[in-house]
């Protein structure tokens, strides 16, 4: 094989690289914005090149051979220094630019990211930015995102992480449901209430309020109250659509629960309790460690800093 054959393979090269990070052919074909049939076309030419077998394919899976990933383990740290090294000379210009993906839980993205995204691409015209809405935690270094925006009491120590904002719990109801059950006076009151809750693992829900110390000299009282209710889910816009047709007391983050508070749809329950432990109360914007950032990431998340700079408050 001459040179000029081996030149003619860098991408082909590349792409059995993303190949390899994301696991299948249609998700790298995604990722390289390509369709699932070039991506095909790609692996066959250069395993007719390389005149040994690169991926081994079956109706329900891929891996790659003993000679494919060796191509790619001598490969892939080339590909990433080629990577970084472009994206130090395009911010040479000094005008964020390029693509930036990112990826956010359904609940926030929806409610807080999204509408905030226009005014951030208005402001930066020459960034291209995909939004990714999951609660699933992706893998960003092998799935391509650039920032993962996460509402966590402790970030991963192999990623560098921003503080956006704080945030708290709060527990809220309707007009409509506070009148037909009656408000609660004390957390122990919760339990003749139909509480609707996060769907997490233990057999017996139970919330944990602490009192509010600016309103009362109690600063360390807490209380644990097991609830019931006819709804769980592991979104808070669910439990937050169920409160607001009257069905029932929601536990929620601030910030899904800001908008309806504001507009009096919903009412906060117990004012002096603070829940606590329910959510984290902190959101970062996290990355893995690498020793160049884009300026589109840094644009991103001084933009978001300042944007969430007065939290969710009603």
């Amino acid at each position: 094989m001459n040179d000029q054959k081996i030149s003619e393979l860098w991408h082909h090269l590349h792409w059995l690289s993303v190949l390899a990070q994301q696991g299948s052919y249609t998700a790298a074909a995604a990722r390289l914005g390509v369709s699932k049939a070039a991506m095909s076309q790609r692996i066959a030419e250069l395993e007719r090149a390389a005149r040994v077998p690169l991926v081994q394919r079956t109706t329900r899976s891929m891996r790659l051979t003993e000679a494919g990933q060796r191509l790619v383990d001598d490969t892939r740290a080339s590909f990433e220094q080629i990577e970084q090294s472009f994206a130090q000379v395009r911010d040479l210009a000094g005008v964020p630019s390029g693509l930036l993906r990112v990826t956010a839980p359904v609940a926030f993205a929806r409610q807080q990211l999204a509408p905030r995204l226009t005014d951030f691409l208005r402001a930066y015209p020459d960034v291209r930015l995909q939004l990714d809405m999951s609660d699933r935690l992706s893998s960003l270094a092998t799935e391509g995102f650039d920032l993962a925006i996460r509402h966590t009491a402790r970030p991963p120590d192999t990623h560098v992480a921003w503080t956006l904002c704080s945030t708290h719990s709060v527990l809220v109801a309707s007009k409509t449901y506070l009148r037909r059950a009656g408000m609660p006076r004390a957390p122990a009151d919760l339990q003749s209430h139909n509480c609707l809750h996060y769907l997490r693992a233990q057999d017996t829900p139970t919330w944990t309020l602490a009192r509010v110390a600016a309103k009362a000299n109690h600063k360390d009282d807490r209380i644990t109250v097991p609830v019931t209710g006819q709804l769980a889910a592991n979104n808070s816009e669910a439990l937050r659509e169920a409160a607001l047709t009257g069905l029932g007391i929601a536990l929620l983050p601030d910030f899904s629960a800001q908008t309806a508070l504001q507009q009096g749809k919903l009412v906060q329950v117990l004012p002096d309790w603070r829940p606590v432990g329910a959510f984290a109360e902190q959101l970062y914007a996290i990355r893995p460690y690498a020793p160049h950032v884009p300026r589109a990431v840094t644009a991103f998340v001084d933009y978001m800093r300042q944007s969430l700079t007065d939290g969710f408050s009603a």
